[in-house]
């Protein structure tokens, strides 16, 4: 039969009949692409900032005010809010900054001044960033969008209100409100392609171009509206059915790859109450969503803490398990122009992620991944040596396991040995013979991240 050589190889795709495509990857855990078709294990996280409570975070956002220089980062934890002076100074609370305890608050911005609300206290804006005031002649809600130089309010029902023009603070004069048909409350706004879109918390989207509302006539709208976010002009959110992507047209399944970790026959995919708050992020070329513990139904491998990560550019998929379960994202450019990824957890603690950490935190990262060879036949063969090229100096370990089926108890993992010299040659023990081979590339080390470009393996058939 000779040699396989194995590149190229793309994210999570359980979807996909796994007896179609040699090498294809059944896990990812904590591994970031690399090159084309090539991996290597993520960064960690460092704390961000201290702890002015222990509460939950709930949401973090972040302002710029149009002078480009002045910029604060936001924490709503146990019903108050905090900001932190150019994203780095001490979590500080704002001056008005008391809001309802546990309730998802969010922004809005138009000339100059942000605005916020939780759909229960009243809602207020700052202009300064650091004191906020009852914007009287508001509604009470929970959304903010600014389309055609308005602020749009909804959330507490199927009332979408609208601000005077330019004026983000005067909901009195030109201000008004229009009634958003079909069941259950708007649960969010967004643009798309030059139009205010309109989710309610049934599916329900409905699309507004100044004059006209349209019906998209879907159930697709978001189920969580903590996990709306854009990247570009292309939104992304959680709903029941999957993840969806929205440019303006119709929600469109982007999910397809992943769905055995969205929704499964042995109920170990994502649980019910999450998909009405699982706090989704788009942060430089990735969708990121928190989804708690997960497991697919056919590695039956759990993924602890864990989010899903889209890559928009590759179509593909990948997880991380964190030490901490992220209750809300935030990606923000700091003052120096640079993208940062920022999340809170439930104990009140915010965490940045820095590509030159090596641990969550202290916690040792444990990056897998995890793939199926069958060698373009199903017969019975006999495995003689692998090769596989990584980065020198890392401290990645190889195993394999050769069955006959995909059930898990029936893996008997092999090690092959460490990767640390780069180029790396293992020969099989003289029985190695199986239908299948799952390999599996892992590390727990809290030093060197690895690299891995691909392999190549040599493989006899064994005729009868």
């Amino acid at each position: 039969m000779g040699s396989l050589r194995l590149t190229n190889i793309s994210g999570i795709n359980l979807k996909q009949n796994p007896l179609n495509t040699d090498g294809d990857l059944l896990r990812v855990v904590n591994c970031d692409p690399t090159h084309i078709g090539a991996w290597k294990k993520r960064p960690g996280f460092i704390t961000y900032l201290g702890t002015p409570d222990n509460s939950e975070v709930t949401c973090l956002f972040n302002f710029t005010r149009n002078n480009g220089t002045q910029l604060w980062t936001y924490r709503v934890s146990g019903g108050s809010l905090y900001y932190s002076t150019q994203g780095t100074g001490a979590w500080t609370i704002c001056g008005g900054g008391t809001l309802t305890n546990g309730a998802f608050t969010s922004p809005g911005f138009l000339e100059d001044t942000m605005i916020i609300g939780d759909g229960t206290a009243a809602t207020r804006h700052t202009t300064n960033g650091t004191s906020f005031t009852n914007t009287t002649s508001a509604p009470v809600a929970q959304f903010f969008t600014d389309f055609q130089n308005r602020i749009w309010a909804g959330g507490t029902a199927s009332s979408e209100f609208y601000s005077n023009v330019g004026t983000p603070t005067d909901w009195t004069n030109d201000s008004s409100s229009i009634s958003i048909p079909g069941p259950g409350k708007i649960n969010h706004s967004f643009k798309a392609n030059d139009r205010l879109v309109i989710p309610k918390n049934s599916g329900v989207m409905l699309r507004y171009d100044g004059d006209n509302l349209m019906d998209l006539a879907t159930n697709w709208g978001p189920s969580s509206p903590q996990s709306l976010s854009s990247l570009g002009k292309y939104s992304f959110y959680l709903n029941r059915y999957g993840v969806f992507g929205f440019g303006g047209a119709e929600p469109e399944i982007v999910s397809n790859q992943v769905e055995k970790l969205i929704y499964n026959d042995t109920g170990s995919a994502i649980v019910g109450t999450a998909f009405d708050n699982a706090p989704g992020v788009a942060h430089r070329y990735d969708y990121i969503l928190s989804v708690g513990s997960i497991a697919d139904d056919l590695t039956n491998e759990p993924i602890n803490n864990a989010a899903l990560l889209y890559d928009y550019r590759l179509n593909d998929w990948r997880t991380y398990s964190l030490a901490t379960r992220p209750t809300s994202w935030l990606s923000f450019a700091d003052n120096v122009g640079s993208q940062q990824l920022v999340f809170g957890d439930s104990g009140g603690q915010c965490y940045q992620m820095a590509g030159t950490a090596v641990t969550d935190n202290g916690t040792a990262i444990q990056a897998v991944l995890e793939g199926f060879i069958h060698g373009g036949s199903f017969l019975e063969k006999k495995w003689n040596w692998g090769r596989f090229l990584f980065n020198p100096g890392c401290e990645a370990n190889v195993q394999v396991a050769l069955t006959d089926t995909f059930t898990k108890d029936n893996k008997v993992w092999q090690s092959l040995g460490q990767a640390k010299d780069g180029v790396v040659e293992y020969h099989f023990p003289s029985d190695s013979r199986g239908r299948f081979l799952f390999y599996k590339i892992s590390d727990n080390s809290s030093a060197a991240k690895f690299e891995w470009y691909g392999m190549e393996l040599d493989v006899d058939l064994i005729q009868r």
